[in-house]
């Protein structure tokens, strides 16, 4: 049992899921609702994929009639397509809490095609951008930045204003540049400092993998709220955790029986949601983050990764849970 103090004197965080391209379909984000997720974002939609109208894309905004905590997150950089997206395609929307812009992603296909990240080089165009948003949606806009594209341009405190003057909700802060994607540590201090900055509500985005991370990420920025990502692959858990840990209270980390489980169920949301030869190769795959550091595991997700049927995935499991 683990229990972790938390002084935070702020009203009680959300703690949001990210939105993870091939990740959080509706089945991840039903398993992360069901562990304490307060809002859980789409994958990433591109804004013109929704307006020439992509079947690909449109599946992305997939949600179903029980799902109340929903945030759509897009990109692009034309903002007479994104106005009209939002007009004809996101009002349109029942669910949704939240419409969030993406400044910050750092994927070489986006920001070669000067989206993403690459609008932290261009001011001027983020606030048409958002202006456009806030003035169209009908629900409320926020945005998700870095701290710039690289060392040498660390711009987020600008790009922050400009958010906050038009008319942004919320503000999602990863503490990293572009050029370093996901390596080395998240600068918290830039969280921090950007907190101090803002009149409007600023979510810490960036390495944390624990209820202890997240007491830490919220207790030293003083931040609003946090995002989780990467984190939570494998792990819906880390929902529950940190906010017991936020009340001051103990918790158990999930043993082999209980991830098993909650895979089993993640499973069977899949395969309602989706084809059956599609849901057991997405299995497979977070088959992988759920057993990961479990004794035997490596051994286990190589056959699982082989595996044809969901009877063969048990056969596997079954087997790692003898031997545990």
């Amino acid at each position: 049992m683990k229990k972790i103090e938390s002084s935070n004197s702020k009203k009680t965080p959300k703690i949001y899921m990210a939105p993870m391209a091939g990740i959080t379909d509706r089945a991840f984000r039903e398993m992360c609702t069901e562990f304490g997720a307060d809002i859980c974002f789409t994958e990433m939609v591109n804004v013109k994929g929704l307006y020439y109208g992509d079947e690909g894309t449109d599946r992305l905004l997939d949600m179903g009639p029980e799902e109340t905590n929903v945030g759509i997150q897009i990109f692009g950089r034309d903002v007479e397509i994104i106005e009209k997206v939002i007009y004809y395609k996101t009002n349109k929307l029942e669910n949704i809490k939240i419409l969030d812009f993406n400044i910050g992603c750092p994927a070489p296909k986006i920001f070669k095609n000067r989206e993403g990240s690459y609008l932290m080089s261009e001011p001027e165009l983020v606030g048409k951008i958002l202006e456009t948003m806030v003035k169209t949606s009908k629900v409320p806009v926020s945005a998700k930045i870095r701290l710039g594209t690289d060392p040498k341009n660390i711009n987020y405190k600008e790009i922050a204003k400009i958010a906050e003057e038009a008319g942004v909700c919320q503000l999602t802060l990863h503490g990293r540049t572009r050029d370093s994607y996901y390596s080395g540590e998240v600068n918290i201090e830039a969280i921090k400092e950007l907190v101090e900055l803002l009149d409007i509500p600023v979510i810490g985005n960036g390495d944390i993998f624990s209820a202890e991370d997240a007491v830490h990420m919220l207790e030293y920025t003083r931040c609003d709220s946090i995002m989780i990502a990467r984190g939570a692959l494998g792990n819906p858990f880390i929902f529950s955790e940190i906010k017991e840990a936020l009340k001051g209270n103990e918790f158990s980390k999930p043993d082999l029986e209980m991830r098993r489980e909650v895979l089993l169920r993640h499973y069977e949301k899949i395969r309602e949601y989706k084809p059956e030869h599609i849901a057991i190769r997405e299995m497979r795959k977070h088959a992988a983050w759920y057993l990961k550091g479990l004794p035997g595991s490596n051994i286990i997700k190589n056959k699982i990764n082989t595996a044809q049927s969901m009877e063969e995935v048990l056969t596997h499991l079954d087997s790692m849970e003898t031997s545990a």
